[in-house]
């Protein structure tokens, strides 16, 4: 029996709107990385882009577990020597709460070159607006990645 590869001109992309007002953060991005590499599908190829499109609204309330909020840190060097930044995440999402949300994302997506296709296919925006109504956009939700809330 011979494996299937799909061709491009066969490989479908759908788009998925999911908000994530009062998600966990890490829970939605490991959703959100499953959809952009294809493997819901059952045309799943490791070595093809496969996967759809997703644009993720309500970026600024998105949740951290814990304290990680203020315990986790968010680097960047600049390639000079002390070059080096560092804040917590909870600045970050406050400052760059779209960028926040891409980062974790990408983080979650492997290491290649058909990462940076993937990650082109995620729209994230801090709002509840976006600009692509006209691509008919069917909404995803996660149950199990809704913060619980303790009384």
């Amino acid at each position: 029996m011979s494996t299937y590869t799909p061709k491009a001109g066969e490989i479908q992309r759908a788009w998925h709107v999911v908000d994530a007002e009062g998600m966990v953060l890490g829970r939605i991005a490991t959703e959100v990385a499953t959809i952009l590499r294809g493997k819901h599908k059952p045309t799943y190829t490791p070595n093809l882009d496969t996967g759809d499109h997703v644009i993720i609204i309500n970026a600024d309330k998105v949740v951290l577990t814990s304290n990680k909020a203020e315990r986790k840190m968010v680097y960047r060097h600049s390639g000079f020597p002390g070059g080096i930044k560092s804040r917590t995440y909870a600045d970050f999402l406050a400052d760059q709460p779209a960028e926040a949300v891409r980062k974790t994302v990408k983080g979650m997506l492997p290491k290649t070159r058909l990462a940076n296709a993937q990650i082109n296919k995620l729209k994230v925006y801090a709002g509840p607006t976006h600009p692509h109504e006209s691509q008919n956009p069917t909404p995803i939700v996660f149950e199990h990645a809704r913060a619980r809330v303790s009384d």
